[in-house]
């Protein structure tokens, strides 16, 4: 199981002098692309899962093919949540499967986005989970590709970066030095001057929103001064949507046959990222150096003094899942009978990582539905804990 922890990928990045792709996908050609070029190339990788995407696909449904990616690969992989909206879609994310997350509070005023970023970082900190900070501002375009200028940009400022690391505890942090979102006219004009000053004053992994446009030798810059990630997406649906327009010719009538090559268009492109960033080859390492994401099973047990009504069972089931749910790190909740076993029940609790099972024990809502299954004569209850392995 390759999965690793976010914050241990990125800090060997930061020591070794490469960039990690955090790469957007939003279908299953992009998350194959970008999986196959990463195999190929022996690099660890970044699944890339930004908020404002999800109007395009369903998040829960794009899930479970990221996660079964990762878990098979051979390669280090960490799955990131991009630029949520508030500290509950990191909740929703870690829920779902990732091991980073990034809310993106970067337009309020300074104090606004410290505390809002601390408290990002006290939830997905007690799962177990990397957060990103970000400071500046790095504007949108109006649409995917489309040709624009940095206006409204507003530089990331060396005290503030260490103010935010300082008292936040973030794990990396995203900076504002040129760059855009979406393609910018011309080669952008990085300030490579304010990110030494940047990098110096935080003193952790550094992440460059906007990856598409920079050339190599940027690049190159960006991660001699601390730069451990770079967010690209933009090239990727450009590539795809290049290779469609091509292929969209009158003999060809199936969707099969106008985009079954947009993975392997999508592969190239990132496998040329991987070799410009430095990442190649390092998998290895990485997978020795790094700890290995593991999820845990909480499982109680406990019987009645007298088999429940099946009215009973679904209420207690019900209340069990709505309140066993809301606690950050709680990736399912399952309850049922024990097979022939008159008057004893079962819950599986999948937590999102060891730390998860200290905070999950003190949350007041697990100890809530404790007294509730107390209340209703459930006795000698038996808890215990184990990690997946795969």
């Amino acid at each position: 199981m390759p999965l690793v922890h976010s914050a241990d990928m990125l800090n060997h990045a930061y020591r070794h002098n490469y960039a990690v792709g955090a790469f957007g996908v939003v279908n299953l050609d992009f998350l194959e692309g970008v999986m196959q070029a990463a195999e190929n190339c022996r690099a660890p990788v970044i699944i890339n899962l930004i908020e404002a995407h999800f109007t395009h696909y369903d998040f829960e449904l794009l899930m479970p093919s990221v996660l079964t990616a990762a878990r098979r690969a051979k390669i280090p992989v960490a799955i990131h949540l991009d630029h949520g909206i508030s500290i509950e879609s990191a909740q929703r994310g870690i829920q779902a499967g990732c091991n980073g997350v990034m809310v993106d509070t970067s337009l309020l005023p300074l104090d606004e986005n410290l505390k809002l970023t601390r408290e990002v970082v006290a939830m997905a900190h007690s799962c177990g989970v990397a957060v990103e900070g970000e400071l500046g501002y790095v504007p949108e375009t109006a649409e995917e590709g489309v040709e624009t200028n940095p206006e409204g940009l507003a530089y990331t400022l060396p005290a503030e970066a260490r103010a935010m690391v300082e008292r936040t505890g973030i794990d990396s942090l995203a900076v504002s030095i040129g760059t855009v979102h979406g393609r910018m006219k011309g080669t952008p004009k990085l300030d490579f001057t304010r990110l030494a000053k940047v990098s110096e004053a935080a003193g952790i992994p550094l992440v460059i929103h906007g990856g598409t446009g920079l050339s190599d030798d940027q690049c190159r810059k960006l991660i001699a001064y601390g730069v451990a990630k770079i967010n690209y997406y933009t090239a990727l649906s450009e590539t795809a949507a290049e290779y469609i327009k091509t292929h969209a010719t009158p003999d060809r009538k199936s969707y099969k046959a106008i985009t079954g090559g947009v993975r392997s268009a999508i592969r190239e492109e990132v496998e040329r990222c991987i070799h410009a960033w430095g990442s190649s080859g390092r998998a290895a390492e990485v997978l020795e150096q790094c700890r290995p994401w593991r999820e845990v099973e909480h499982v109680v047990m406990y019987n009645a003094p007298e088999p429940l009504s099946a009215n009973a069972i679904d209420l207690m089931t019900r209340q069990g899942r709505e309140t066993l749910a809301a606690i950050p790190g709680v990736r399912r909740v399952l309850a049922g009978t024990v097979a022939n076993g008159n008057g004893k029940y079962c819950w599986l609790v999948r937590l999102a990582s060891p730390v998860v099972i200290e905070s999950f024990n003190q949350h007041p809502k697990q100890a809530q539905f404790a007294k509730y299954l107390s209340q209703h004569g459930t006795l000698e209850r038996a808890a215990l804990n184990f990690e997946l392995r795969e």
